[in-house]
């Protein structure tokens, strides 16, 4: 639809391209654009972009609306728990929650919206119905709320450290004790937006884990259960301890290793969720089991154990 736009006395004698970006809040290079691809002329006679716009001039603006691109979907994602009040996904890695600034990949709300499933519209523009996250390189089971009841009992129950999240964990290095408990805040790092850290100055965070199987000095695998739900809160912990995940540079992992084991990620999976359920006030439990990238990593883990422990 074509609309006409009388020239402001602001704008007489300003280049074309330059009155264009002003009128339509564009940059110079778009208003080129705009120009050359015939969506502003002015009526009556040829001008270039460079021409001048003069008193009395009529711009006419025909413009062609851009399509958004539509959001990816997240096809595997599988629905492992669903009711009237909640629906638990297991979502795969290069996943993330809900959609932010420079995401362009795929998303728990856009794919559940995709399939038709309901959300309540509590909550955050864009992040309606979700309580608690679980960050794009990290797979494993994850809670969004379909009603608003649910929505406004989760919330209180994950703030409260009433829900049980229990994570698998892949760390680098011989672990000294079976079972230990890590409580240090955490924080964002000085030196980049996405790095996290311990400092004084963080929030509380407090991780339990036990150890379940070992491999020798080169890696421990260990059951993970957070009593907060701080970003990047195991990846951190166990970093500051001086056993970063396998597979997570960012954090200190030896790429080495995370590259004989075919690792692209941070080994690190979201098992077991347990809540009381927002309506019925049942203890429920769901659960969920290794992805084929860390099954497979595990796999080589052990082999390359067992080969090592043969010389």
């Amino acid at each position: 639809m074509s609309r006409l736009v009388p020239a402001p006395d602001a704008l007489v004698g300003k280049r074309f391209d330059v009155a264009v970006a002003k009128m339509l809040g564009i940059s110079r290079a778009k208003a080129a654009d705009v120009i050359e691809t015939g969506q502003a002329r002015v009526l009556g006679r040829d001008i270039a972009k460079s021409g001048s716009l003069m008193s009395g001039d009529t711009v006419e603006f025909d413009l062609v609306e851009e399509q958004a691109e539509p959001e990816p979907i997240a096809t595997d994602m599988a629905i492992v728990y669903e009711d009237d009040d909640v629906v638990v996904v297991d979502k795969p890695v290069g996943v993330a929650a809900h959609a932010s600034i420079g995401w362009t990949g795929p998303t728990v709300l856009g794919s559940l919206l995709d399939r038709g499933v309901t959300i309540t519209s509590y909550g955050a523009p864009g992040r309606q119905g979700i309580v608690s996250r679980l960050d794009v390189g990290t797979s494993g089971l994850m809670l969004v709320c379909k009603s608003d009841l649910a929505y406004v009992e989760m919330r209180r129950q994950f703030a409260e450290h009433e829900v049980r999240k229990t994570y698998h964990a892949l760390v680098q290095g011989n672990l000294k004790e079976d079972r230990a408990t890590i409580e240090a805040p955490i924080g964002r790092a000085k030196v980049s937006d996405f790095r996290f850290c311990v400092t004084p100055s963080g929030k509380p965070a407090v991780t339990h884990w036990d150890v379940m199987e070992r491999f020798g000095g080169e890696a421990t695998l260990v059951s993970v259960n957070l009593e907060t739900g701080r970003t990047h809160q195991i990846r951190v912990h166990f970093s500051s301890i001086g056993h970063p995940l396998v597979g997570d540079p960012m954090y200190g992992a030896n790429p080495v290793l995370s590259a004989e084991l075919g690792l692209e990620r941070q080994w690190l999976h979201a098992m077991k969720l347990e809540f009381r359920h927002p309506r019925t006030r049942v203890w429920t439990t769901v659960t969920s089991r290794y992805p084929a990238d860390l099954a497979r990593a595990l796999d080589a883990m052990r082999a390359k154990h067992a080969s090592e422990g043969a010389n």
